[in-house]
């Protein structure tokens, strides 16, 4: 393309809600032939598009883009970030109801939910199937949802599928083994599992304010890869390879969720391949169902009308598990006495 008659077009685009949205956007806004570089910003809410598209007026560009975003739209205008506060009064009582639920099952004996050493595996789980509904899980379901476009036009629809998900259930086994027994290696001490036990509740917690959708600063505080490795991860997609749909599910080990993060974080301090790997194998696990649901159908969260009631609910309960795992991170410190008899 000739660079001298590139222009560039400001949009805004809504519906981002962390880092991955940005590369997600730029992902697929760079599919059009007419865009030969794509900039979006979380911070500005606004994406940067250079092209050539003639004399075409900002509401036809917008038009002809708007077909390419799985889970944004752009406009030409700024919409503002109202918050439905009635949605709370559904919200909360489903959050109250799960926590109360869970603290009962830990009670019966069938779970455990938060202590002071560790995560369980049904924590874990249940972490997963949150993270694979949030917001921060949109790359994820962009990926699958390339990675299935490229093959369903050749014809191969259902093998793609398969090898995605045993790629991904398999690596996560093996790479959170292999971060589990890193930690063994350097024998981390009581200050560093403080420590990384303080980030993890930290992460939950602003995790849960992405998903409350109410304080727009919150979302630049959650934790992502380098950009640029994000980027070519993605590009990964556009082979059309044998195993490439199993390599893709592996490089969502690597991707911007920061839910996928804190596992990672504490499958470190666990020091043990096994509990490690069987850690994010559970938190892979529970994204499953979704992801498969992604895989072999259009289904989408972020396409029902109730979809503020569930994030939401979402982000009370991971909160409320951020304020577990902090208070009891303190607690198994000896720093305050247990508040939680759970």
């Amino acid at each position: 393309m000739n660079n001298t008659i590139q222009k560039k077009h400001t949009f805004h685009i809504n519906g981002m809600h962390c880092n991955a949205c940005e590369i997600l956007t730029e992902t697929e806004l760079n599919e059009h032939p007419k865009v030969s570089t794509v900039k979006s910003s979380l911070k500005s809410q606004t994406v940067d598009i250079y092209g050539d598209f003639g004399n075409m007026s900002h509401n036809e560009i917008v038009k002809e883009l708007s077909g390419l975003l799985s889970k944004h739209t752009l406009s030409t205008e700024k919409q503002k970030n109202k918050v439905n506060w009635q949605e709370f009064s559904i919200a909360l009582p489903i959050a109250l109801g799960f926590i109360f639920l869970f603290i009962l099952m830990q009670k019966l004996g069938i779970v455990n939910l938060v202590s002071t050493n560790d995560v369980s595996y049904t924590t874990a789980f249940v972490v997963g199937i949150i993270a694979s509904l949030s917001t921060c899980m949109a790359v994820v379901g962009g990926l699958l949802l390339s990675m299935s476009a490229t093959f369903a036009k050749e014809g191969d629809k259902i093998r793609p599928q398969v090898l995605f998900h045993l790629g991904r259930i398999i690596s996560f086994f093996i790479l959170g083994g292999a971060i589990g027994a890193l930690g063994s290696a350097f024998q981390l001490g009581p200050i560093t599992n403080f420590i990384i036990g303080i980030i993890i509740g930290l992460v939950m917690f602003v995790l849960g304010l992405n998903l409350l959708d109410i304080f727009h600063w919150t979302k630049r505080l959650q934790p992502s890869m380098p950009k640029f490795l994000s980027q070519k991860a993605l590009n990964v997609t556009k082979l059309n390879h044998t195993l490439t749909p199993a390599l893709v599910g592996i490089i969502t080990f690597f991707l911007p969720c920061g839910f996928t993060q804190s596992m990672q974080i504490y499958t470190l301090s666990t020091g043990s391949f096994l509990s490690g790997g069987l850690t994010m194998l559970s938190f892979a696990l529970g994204s499953f169902p979704m992801l498969a649901l992604i895989s072999f159908s259009s289904f989408s969260i972020h396409n029902n009308a109730k979809k503020g009631i569930f994030f939401k609910s979402a982000g009370l309960i991971v909160i409320l598990f951020a304020i577990f795992n902090l208070i009891n991170t303190f607690v198994g410190i000896g720093w305050i006495a247990p508040i939680f008899n759970f």
